[in-house]
């Protein structure tokens, strides 16, 4: 691979004007191609095959298309000491309802003061109006939802309280490009700048990079057109993206400087950056492709299609990293390097790293408390990990008109009605089981209301809405749904269903916790099976594996911590707390094990190369850092950057995946790779690197090109030769 990966950096160098044009095809092409093809992103969550799902899809059968519009409650509360039924308030709403049937979209709202089928609280204080639409969620425009609450807003007059909640109400995009991202993104650049000393040599990495994620997204996008995408998928494509696609650049780069400075022309250089550091790109690029594209191991479509198309973004940053860096290369030349050493690069020395040998000093003297201190620290961190739950159903943000909405229904009506169930009875003897069906649910704990059963025109269902005495993230609600499917046998001509959002949120929850286990043993296999193949030694591995557990453990733990528990969540600006998106654990874990084996094969290479050449366990360990660390910390401080900055201004849903990951990153950069790692290696000496007889026929994957290395002088000379001749 170190040899096809020279040839294409020496191709790309001397083509560099035809490869710079072919990308930036790419890009125009799939712009036009996103703007003329794109489809509508959608914000549901459902498993086919499910219980859940499988009614819902009957329901749109046995009941019409629009039994599968979107919905909204607008709920109305009467001042204290008055009640909803007043007249005054009853014709205030009578007024709002009528507003609310005419909005663009809407196919019907109800009168919560109709005597035959009132909403009203037992209180007579608060009711709700349901608006239902004519199409899905995902498809109501932003101009509807605008007119929805601008009703809402105008009509709170004489004291009566209105406020609008459902999933009607709910913007099903995520934003991009907020002031946070392009602060991540700006702190990039001036962290690249200063690694490098040269703003001209950071604006061409940040730029290779941005072309990269550009690809990705409008690729994504374009692909919406044609397949039913969650918009959580762009956004973390281009998180993903942007930081890999920064790193990876970074890495050629660093080792192309590296190059100039002992001597070799500019195209050699370029051509050796890219064989030996880009090896290692291919190889981190393919482990984290690899880990997303196995998030279909779980099983479920949409988290399948997240991480492919993820993978997707990843694969193009890597063809960005070892064509269009190289070509960028070749243009600059020797102003990558300081003006002091462009006239003779071999005889000015490259920047001594006395901090970083001092620390691998000081870690690999005081190994063993080192790595009690470092260990404790990220297993006392990871102790809310294992009080995390997980659930579908969002909270609203705190003083919103939604979780306001949330509040009064609550208060007034009971937690169920935010979450009601819906059972549907489906077969020929449907309508004469459904009464039946509705006695027996009736009968169990924790139900506050059974409606009448609700057949279809042809006679063949019927619907029934539960409500739970208990809240939809409520355990008891859990109990309540298995013991309907349990204890609620199908009748003669009959099955019995069990569906509604809460439902569907318990169906994937369920599924999603499943996977984890089975997806977790995947990428810790996957991990140790690499680190051998790469290290040629057993506990190495094992010290890599070890420290991307602690790394999940403790950016787990931290989540659950400021998300779900509510420490310091002003810090992150947290709209809300309470259960982590059921996604969230198994999209984290992908992510970041490929990123912490990117930093273990970056790092520790350097430490087996040169244990290798002969240096002493505890020499190996300082040499190899001392190389290769300034660049894992400048690396990671990109990255947590990049992701810091999705945080502050993020969407609910994808603001706790990257505080994750940022603090992921920072665990396993600083306190993994820094400090358990280095500490690790030393205590372990020479049996560090040792593999058993038996595996010796495991094939030597050579990730840092020491082949090529060794080869320059003679490849310097034919480039010499084939610029003469040319």
């Amino acid at each position: 691979m170190a040899t096809l990966l020279h040839r294409l950096g020496l191709g790309a160098v001397r083509h560099k004007a035809l490869v710079m044009v072919a990308w930036l095809v790419a890009v125009i092409a799939l712009g036009a191609g996103a703007a003329t093809l794109s489809g509508t992103l959608v914000n549901s969550f459902s498993i086919p095959g499910q219980e859940s799902t499988k009614a819902l899809e009957l329901i749109r059968e046995r009941f019409g298309a629009a039994s599968a519009g979107a919905t909204g409650q607008v709920v109305f509360e009467a001042p204290a000491g008055s009640k909803i039924t007043d007249p005054a308030y009853a014709a205030q709403v009578a007024t709002v309802v009528g507003q609310l049937q005419k909005l663009p979209g809407v196919v019907a709202a109800s009168n919560p003061l109709n005597p035959q089928a009132p909403t009203v609280s037992q209180d007579q204080t608060a009711a709700y109006s349901t608006v239902t639409y004519g199409v899905e969620a995902p498809e109501i425009t932003p101009e509807e939802r605008e007119a929805l609450t601008a009703v809402v807003d105008s009509s709170r007059t004489g004291g009566l309280i209105i406020e609008a909640r459902g999933e009607a109400t709910q913007e099903s995009g995520a934003d991009i490009g907020g002031t946070g991202e392009i602060l991540g993104v700006v702190v990039a650049l001036v962290v690249l700048a200063i690694t490098y000393g040269s703003l001209v040599l950071a604006g061409m990495n940040l730029l290779t990079a941005l072309a990269g994620v550009a690809i990705g997204a409008l690729g994504i996008t374009t692909l919406s057109g044609f397949t039913e995408l969650q918009s959580t998928t762009p956004i973390l494509a281009i998180m993903l993206g942007l930081a890999v696609g920064i790193d990876y650049a970074l890495f050629i780069v660093t080792r192309f400087r590296q190059e100039l400075r002992r001597g070799l022309p500019v195209p050699e250089a370029v051509a050796l950056a890219v064989g030996t550091a880009g090896s290692a790109v291919v190889t981190a690029g393919l482990t984290v492709v690899i880990a997303l594209a196995g998030l279909s191991v779980a099983g479920i479509p949409f988290l399948t299609e997240m991480g492919l198309a993820a993978a997707g973004t990843i694969v193009i940053a890597v063809l960005v990293a070892i064509t269009l860096v190289p070509a960028f290369l070749g243009a600059i030349g020797l102003r990558a390097l300081p003006k002091k050493a462009r006239g003779n690069p071999a005889a000015t020395p490259a920047r001594d790293r006395g901090f970083f040998s001092g620390w691998a000093r000081m870690v690999t003297h005081q190994r063993l408390l080192s790595l009690i201190v470092a260990v404790a620290a990220l297993a006392v961190i990871a102790i809310p990990f294992f009080s995390m739950q997980t659930t579908l159903i969002q909270k609203p943000a705190e003083g919103s008109s939604a979780a306001k909405a949330d509040e009064i229904i609550a208060q007034r009506f009971g937690p169920g009605f935010a979450g009601p169930l819906l059972v549907l009875v489906d077969g020929s003897g449907a309508p004469a089981y459904a009464a039946t069906v509705r006695e027996k649910v009736a009968a169990l704990p924790d139900v506050a209301f059974v409606a009448p059963p609700q057949p279809n025109q042809a006679g063949n269902a019927a619907l029934i809405t539960i409500i739970p005495k208990s809240g939809p993230e409520d355990t008891a609600t859990l109990d309540l749904v298995h013991a309907i499917r349990d204890d609620v046998a199908d009748g003669p001509s009959a099955q019995v269903f069990v569906t509604g959002q809460t439902a569907v949120s318990i169906d994937v929850s369920q599924k999603l916790d499943e996977a984890l286990p089975i997806y977790l043993v995947l990428v810790v296999g996957l991990a140790f099976v690499l680190l051998v193949l790469v290290f040629r030694s057993l506990l190495v591995p094992v010290v890599g594996v070890v420290g991307f557990l602690l790394t999940i453990g403790a950016a787990l733990g931290a989540t659950t911590a400021v998300f779900q528990w509510g420490w310091l969540s002003g810090l992150v600006n947290a709209q809300t707390t309470g259960p982590l998106l059921s996604l969230a654990p198994i999209i984290i874990v992908g992510i970041l094990f490929g990123l912490a084996m990117d930093y273990q094969v970056f790092l520790v290479s350097r430490m087996h190369e040169a244990h290798a050449h002969g240096a002493s366990p505890r020499d190996a360990v300082v040499t190899g850092f001392k190389q290769a660390a300034p660049v894992v910390v400048a690396a990671a401080t990109i990255m947590f950057s990049v992701f810091a900055g999705f945080v502050p201004e993020g969407n609910d849903t994808i603001k706790p995946i990257a505080f994750a990951l940022a603090l992921g990153i920072l665990f396993d950069a600083i306190v993994v790779r820094m400090i358990i790692v280095p500490a690790a290696i030393a205590l372990l000496g020479r049996s560090a690197w040792w593999l058993p007889k038996w595996l010796a026929w495991l094939p030597a994957v050579d990730v840092e090109g020491a082949a090529l290395e060794r080869e320059a002088p003679e490849r310097a000379h034919d480039v010499e030769e084939h610029a003469h001749a040319a």
